[in-house]
């Protein structure tokens, strides 16, 4: 990969090495990146409250009920598909590579956002006091309690698919072809996970718009699945 950075190679002026100069200006960029990201769950928001997503047409879900537990949780699932989407976006030139992390980070924002929307509309929490339950409750849709590697590890190991903390941080921390392979991996495993908590609530859930967006994710990220074990197989 080709340093952007415009740091002058050489030491620094406090007697840094220039590769430790350099990680730094990587993690500001990749924290820009980041917060550049997640602003563009607000722009989704935005564009929920003048949008055609409104749920007037279907009964309130409950607080307890699938729709309501799909719509945070998800939310939770994409929040962190697009800050991985971000950090790789700081760190590889390639151009499928600039291009898929590009369209994950604005789709799943804007999901997210769509999600916010519904539990504002419906006058519930944001926020999960029992993550996954919806789906536990539902039966017949069992989910791993790990992480992408299948180790369990804090809130990776909450939600299918879900990385580690240890595991982004290995991922902002790499660099080249190897983070980027190790981002097509995590990634992987996060659309499988995310396909298997839509294909739930493509059961479970009452209202129409939960379905549709349950049916769109599971089509979009089936298909990036299979891109991306391809653009894998091209970085074997």
């Amino acid at each position: 990969m080709t340093d952007r950075s415009d740091d002058t190679p050489g030491a620094t002026a406090s007697g840094a090495a220039p590769d430790a100069d350099t990680s730094r200006t990587r993690r500001r960029r990749t924290a820009a990146l980041v917060a550049a990201g997640l602003a563009l769950v607000v722009v989704a928001v935005v564009a929920f409250s003048i949008g055609r997503l409104s749920t007037l047409g279907d009964p309130t879900p409950t607080d307890r009920s699938a729709d309501a537990g799909f719509s945070r949780d998800m939310q939770v699932h994409h929040l962190q598909g697009v800050e991985m989407a971000m950090i790789i976006r700081g760190i590889s030139d390639a151009d499928d590579i600039q291009h898929l992390s590009y369209d994950i980070a604005t789709t799943q924002a804007q999901q997210a956002g769509q999600m916010y929307g519904w539990l504002e509309e419906w006058g519930l929490s944001q926020f999960s006091a029992e993550p996954m339950a919806w789906m536990a409750a539902g039966g017949g849709h069992e989910h791993g309690a790990t992480g992408a590697s299948g180790a369990a590890d804090g809130a990776g190991a909450v939600m299918p698919g879900m990385a580690t903390e240890a595991q982004l941080d290995q991922l902002r921390s790499s660099t080249g072809v190897e983070a980027e392979r190790l981002f097509l991996e995590l990634m992987i495993a996060h659309h499988r996970g995310a396909v298997e908590m839509a294909e739930a609530a493509q059961t479970l859930a009452d209202t129409t718009v939960v379905r549709r967006l349950a049916d769109s994710i599971v089509q979009s990220q089936d298909a990036e699945i299979a891109l991306m074990e391809g653009m894998l197989a091209d970085r074997a």
